[in-house]
Order: structure tokens, then sequence, then C-alpha cells
């Protein structure tokens, strides 16, 4: 009686510590697997690696007016737009690909109706073509990644550059200045704390 008393307490005991281990287990691999699907949204975010999408996918990912402007080189309407009275700190980002492409450090206001730059964030990041369109001779600026319309470039902006990189607005996202590093985009951090600008609005 003895002994049959004694094997059933350890087989308790041996059931309990299994699923002890078996909980640790499966919260621990709960841990990882969030974890996992947080990097993967995070490097999903800013991949300039990625490919573009097919354009019957774009037509159906972007706004009407997007898919116009990026896509079609239309212009959108000027003072009826996303960025083109927009004071906060941050980056531009090419919308179909999350590419840097412009600064807020840079933004000044033109007047016009439209977001205005005086340089891109990197050259490498555009590409300058002829346009003739329209019966005017005007240089589009496009995002080299996506291939974009993003503008035009004119030579009528202020110092230091004496450019000025016309663009729409329903070609990027913008990302404020305390959003990059949830974003992906830390390494611009440093940039705006250089010139003070984390924390305060954008001045034109």
């Amino acid at each position: 009686m003895n002994t049959t008393r004694i094997t059933h307490k350890h087989s308790s005991h041996k059931t309990l510590w299994i699923g002890f281990f078996g909980s640790i287990v499966v919260i621990v691999g709960s841990i990882l697997f969030g974890f996992a699907q947080e990097q993967k949204k995070e490097n999903e975010k800013m991949n300039p690696t990625k490919s573009i999408p097919k354009d019957a996918e774009l037509r159906t990912k972007l706004t009407k007016d997007q898919y116009h402007v990026m896509r079609e080189c239309g212009t959108e309407t000027p003072f009826q737009n996303a960025y083109w009275d927009n004071h906060q700190a941050g980056i531009y980002v090419d919308l179909i690909t999350g590419e840097p492409l412009f600064s807020s450090l840079d933004k000044f206001d033109s007047g016009t109706g439209w977001p205005s730059f005086t340089k891109p964030i990197s050259k490498e990041r555009v590409v300058e073509k002829r346009d003739s369109s329209h019966g005017m001779e005007r240089t589009e600026v496009r995002s080299s990644k996506s291939d974009s319309h993003l503008g035009h470039l004119f030579e009528d902006g202020p110092a230091p550059t004496g450019q000025r990189y016309c663009v729409n607005s329903a070609a990027f996202r913008f990302i404020p200045v305390e959003k990059l590093k949830e974003e992906g985009y830390g390494e611009y951090v440093a940039l705006f704390q250089q010139e003070g600008a984390v924390g305060k609005p954008q001045s034109q």
C-alpha cells in the first residue's frame, strides 16, 4: 500500500513539472515569435532592397491622386495637398519604397502651394530629366529607386543652393522626427539634433 502511494505522489510531481516546463516553453516561444514579427515589421518599414510592386498592384495600393502623380506625371492642386504648409521637423520618404528623399531642414515656403526644398537628402536619391511637355522646357525630378514622378526643379530658389525642388505631396509619406527611430530611420535623428530641430516646429 505504501509503495503504491509513493509512486502516485512521484507521478503527480512529474506531471506538474512537465506542465510547468511546457508553459515556460510556450511563453518563451510566444515572446520570440512576437519579437520576430516586430523585427519583420521594422524591416518592412524601410527596406531599400525590396522590389517595386507591379503596376496592377500599385493601382490598388495607391489612391487615384497618388497614382496620377507618381505614375502618370500628374500635378496635384496647389494649396490643397498634405504637406505644402507642413511645419513639422522630419523627413519625406518615397511613398512606394520608403526611400528618404527630402528633409524639413531644407524645406521653405515658396508661395507656390506645393512643398518646396532647396535640395534632396542625397543627390543619388533623385534623378533629373528633361521635360518638354505642355510647351515648356523644364527639369523633371524622379525618385531613383521607384522611378516615380516627384515634381520639377527650378533655378529660382533661395540660398545656399539657389534651387527649388517643387514636388507633389502625393508622392511622399512624412515621418516626424520623434518617430524616426520607430519607423526605422534612426540614422537621421542625429541630423536634426545637430541642427537643434528636435522637438521644435519647422520655421518657414
